[in-house]
């Protein structure tokens, strides 16, 4: 078959455009201009197999290299037509994002059946195809039809629309008889009812008008792509966001499970809520502490933690004995007010291997169990014999398992087949993982058939001891860690310890690895949360003998020569600039009466009678291995004082380039600032503005633009950012560009020069909450800082009088209401401040509701909610409140 392209794209002196063919190795179609705007080419091609579309996207190249590619998971499509249509013309416009995108994701679509494209009988000579985008009809009941000013198009009778064929979700094709279309002729695309065929709505614009010369036999034209639009509100709706960790139930093992996620989602419809947004649940067993509870460093970014399995769905125990011992402890842990993470686990380990070797024979001969198994081998091989091996050694480090510290695909295959010495524990975790998909899966389904987004988390960052890190090493940068920069929850930055993604590597596979991991996501959630969306930008990365992130740089980022930095008026002097400023005045005023014994141990004297740390001291971590085992206040206190010796710096160097410089962050209030000149710090200052917020947006831009754009086509879920911290000026230009839902928290405001974000100014394409599982609660901010909370009151909230040192829940209510009626698409609340509305209901116990402290980096994940799940269904005028104020703020019915 023919294709010949015609696209109207202004170009500038040397690039091109090119048609890319998506099937397999992309082919390209280089196209033709004479102006620069008008491009034109033809080829022959044939789909890979027959009955296939055609699926493509335009390109702009320059130097044979793509510079720009239109965006979004819709691409055009061509479907062949019957045995004579070999010649197709197609117009076509350039695409990016549909101007309402969120509507084509999976979080506003209902799952429904797809046609095939309409053909015509053989003995028709030319065709017209029609293309429009247009989402969500059938949720209203309703297709996409075509009527028009001719008698073939209904001489637009309401009751005589063409229906159209919805190929794909949200992409509709009609493909008619040239010859019944006398040109031209004027038509509109309108909604039908599905059963009646009558028209409902028109679109929203004047009479398209069609125009063309006579096709002559075998050609078909499409005319360019419309994006229909008719008149529908814009989608606003509220949630809740909770760990599954923290959901508790009559029945339940002392946490959560994804049995209690469902009965959750039903809490949620009866409200008239309908989105629930999760903590990541991936399995993070490691230790088989509860430093394991940590949700967000997990062992692999497939697997689901087995914690989260519903026992009730499983078979129960054929010994009754060990049945009702198993009741006994199970009664206690769901009783305590936290999560017992080791023994909660240790307990549901045990039940499920007694279960496994139960019920073994049958379930490895369950057909849906070899489904399950063979659609994610993939994964499931390596994770499964990532898990075994961690048994077997007694460490998550592979790099303590000697002949398998490497890993061996044909070794991992062995180990998985029947009759190795390691099959019957691989296939406990096959039994285990089948289960969490199959309870996972069933709770999303009954939230998507119930009309509820079910929010997923991703993390930014892996586990440098995960499965990842053990099949895939080639994807990371083992030797920094990821983390962030100073902010209002930590002063001295964030460590996670995570290695950093080699982008260059990932670059070279079309960021396959990530691909992979968000379609996984998708078979389950309609809507997701990208972690920290600025590491796709630049990672705050680490050096690996830091323990605290002030000495951190980003990645990738500019760094400054010697000579750039001279000329901002800074006399460089590497020797004094990169290395702490330590003399006895510092010494003496940090640690006082141990100021003797740190000179000693720690210290050695310059020449210039200034101190140096000794070589066997002059990291953080070295340090922190001596202090090992030291727990004591004393002890604890001289190791953060060395810490913060060990930091300060003026600049650090560039991990790639030693002759280049990044300025260290937040260094404005430490010593070797405060000893510069007053010129000097003028001239520092002036770099460091330059540097943090000016020098990278255009390059971080483009960092970004390689990136997101490809992982967001890959699956067709609702995409949010969690755009908090230091946020470059290119972040929202991105965001923007690719529709990608921000975070607005009226406390952490991101317009400059104010204290509070203004609710009410909120942009639409957003998430709006009060507060995050990393900070405190409505309630615990409003105790933390009296003279802040003053401010609100009476400034924000305009009320007089004495501020409450509580807050009561008349206050929080107001404030949620606020919260409900901003233009966010998303509004999405914790757990505690919904139920901080009602003193009747919510936790007497303020700091109980506290999920995570980012500054500490040994937080214990235990919160659960302080009611069961059945006592809160069971709540009448407190769940018709919440349905009430949603249905008053508008978000009843988005």
């Amino acid at each position: 078959m023919k294709l010949t392209f015609r696209i109207q794209y202004h170009t500038v002196w040397g690039e091109d455009l090119r048609v890319i063919f998506d099937e397999g190795d992309p082919l390209f179609l280089q196209l033709s201009t004479r102006d620069g705007s008008e491009w034109k080419g033809s080829c022959d091609y044939s789909p890979a197999e027959s009955g296939c579309p055609i699926t493509y996207r335009y390109g702009v190249f320059r130097d044979g290299m793509c510079i720009r590619k239109e965006l979004g998971a819709i691409a055009h499509t061509v479907y062949s037509g019957n045995v004579q249509q070999h010649q197709y013309l197609i117009e076509d416009c350039w695409r990016d994002l549909p101007t309402e995108n969120y509507r084509y994701s999976s979080a506003f679509n209902d799952v429904h059946p797809l046609t095939s494209p309409n053909r015509l009988s053989n003995n028709v000579g030319s065709c017209i195809t029609f293309r429009a985008l247009c989402p969500g009809l059938h949720v209203q009941g309703q297709e996409l039809g075509i009527i028009g000013s001719c008698s073939a198009l209904g001489n637009w009778e309401y009751c005589r629309p063409i229906r159209m064929h919805e190929v794909a979700s949200g992409v509709w094709q009609l493909t008619l008889d040239a010859s019944a279309l006398k040109s031209p002729f004027e038509y509109k695309f309108v909604a039908i009812n599905e059963k009646t065929g009558a028209v409902e709505e028109w679109e929203t614009r004047p009479n398209r008008l069609f125009q063309i010369r006579p096709l002559q036999r075998g050609e078909t034209y499409l005319p360019a792509e419309a994006e229909v639009f008719f008149n529908r509100p814009a989608c606003r709706i509220a949630g809740t966001a909770i760990p599954v960790f923290s959901l508790r139930s009559e029945g339940s093992c002392g946490v959560g499970d994804f049995g209690d996620l469902k009965r959750f989602i039903t809490w949620a419809i009866e409200t008239g809520q309908r989105a629930v947004q999760i903590l990541p649940i991936n399995d993070t067993t490691m230790t088989g502490t509860w430093i394991d509870s940590y949700p967000y460093n997990s062992i692999s970014i497939y697997a689901f933690h087995p914690m989260y399995i519903d026992l009730r769905q499983l078979p129960a125990l054929n010994d009754e004995e060990a049945m009702k011992a198993f009741e006994r402890r199970r009664i206690t842990l769901n009783g305590l007010s936290q999560v017992d993470y080791e023994k909660v686990n240790c307990l549901k380990r045990e039940y499920l291997h007694t279960l496994f070797h139960q019920e073994q024979e049958q379930f490895l001969e369950m057909p849906e169990f070899k489904a399950f198994v063979q659609k994610n081998e993939e994964w499931l091989q390596p994770y499964a014999a990532f898990s075994v091996l961690r048994d077997r050694n007694g460490t998550a480090d592979f790099r303590r398992w000697g002949v398998d510290s490497v890993y061996q695909a044909d070794r991992v295959q062995q180990m998985c087949i029947p009759g190795s010495t390691y099959y019957e524990d691989i296939c406990f975790y096959y039994f285990l993982q089948y289960y969490l998909h199959v309870q996972l899966l069933d709770a999303c389904t009954y939230g998507r058939s119930q009309g509820v987004i079910v929010k997923g988390d991703i993390p930014i960052g892996i586990s440098r001891n995960s499965v990842e890190a053990w099949v895939e090493p080639y994807y990371f940068n083992m030797n920094g860690q990821a983390g962030a920069p100073p902010d209002a929850f930590s002063t001295n930055g964030q460590n996670w310890g995570m290695p950093t993604y080699n982008w260059q590597v990932m670059e070279k596979d079309q960021y396959h690895w990530w691909q992979r991991r968000f379609r996984k996501m998708a078979e389950y959630f309609t809507a997701y949360r990208i972690d920290h969306i600025l590491g796709f930008f630049r990672i705050w990365e680490i050096p690996y003998h830091s323990v605290h992130g002030l000495l951190g740089q980003f990645v990738p980022s500019l760094p400054m020569s010697k000579e750039e930095i001279q000329s901002f008026g800074l006399d460089f002097d590497k020797e004094r600039m990169t290395r702490p400023y330590i003399d006895d005045q510092l010494i003496d005023k940090l640690f006082g009466d141990k100021a003797h014994e740190v000179r000693h141990t720690f210290l050695k004297h310059l020449p210039s009678k200034l101190y140096a740390l000794r070589p066997e001291y002059n990291t953080q971590r070295k340090v922190e291995t001596y202090f090992d085992g030291k727990d004591d206040p004393a002890s604890t206190d001289m190791r953060e004082k060395l810490y913060s010796l060990i930091s300060d710096v003026l600049f650090i160097a560039d991990r790639d380039d030693p002759n280049k410089f990044h300025p260290r962050i937040a260094v404005q209030n430490e010593p070797v600032f405060c000893h510069l000149s007053a010129k000097e710090q003028q001239a520092f200052n002036r770099l460091y503005d330059h540097y943090y917020y000016q020098r990278h947006n255009e390059f971080w831009y483009h960092e970004a633009m390689k990136k997101l754009p490809i992982l967001l086509q890959a699956t067709p879920m609702l995409v949010c950012g969690e755009d908090l911290g230091m946020v470059p000026g290119c972040v929202p230009w991105v965001m923007n560009q690719l529709q990608i839902l921000s975070l607005e928290i009226q406390r952490m405001p991101k317009q400059t020069g104010i204290e509070f974000g203004r609710p009410e100014n909120y942009p639409y394409l957003s998430v709006c909450t009060i507060g995050t599982h990393d900070m405190t609660t409505l309630r615990g901010w409003w105790k933390e800082d009296s003279t802040v909370t003053d401010r609100f009151y009476h400034n924000e909230l305009h009320y007089w009088g004495t501020t409450p040192e509580e807050a009561p829940g008349w206050l929080c209510e107001e404030i949620v209401r606020r919260h409900l009626q901003c233009p966010s698409m998303l509004c999405i609340l914790t757990w505690q401040d919904w139920t901080a509305m009602d003193e009747a209901i919510r936790n007497a116990d303020i700091d109980a509701e506290r999920i995570n402290i980012p500054a500490n980096p040994h937080n214990y994940w235990r919160w659960r909610m302080h009611i069961t799940l059945e006592k809160l269904m069971s709540l009448t005028d407190f769940n018709q409140h919440i349905r009430q104020m949603i249905a008053e703020s508008g978000r009843a019915d988005g």
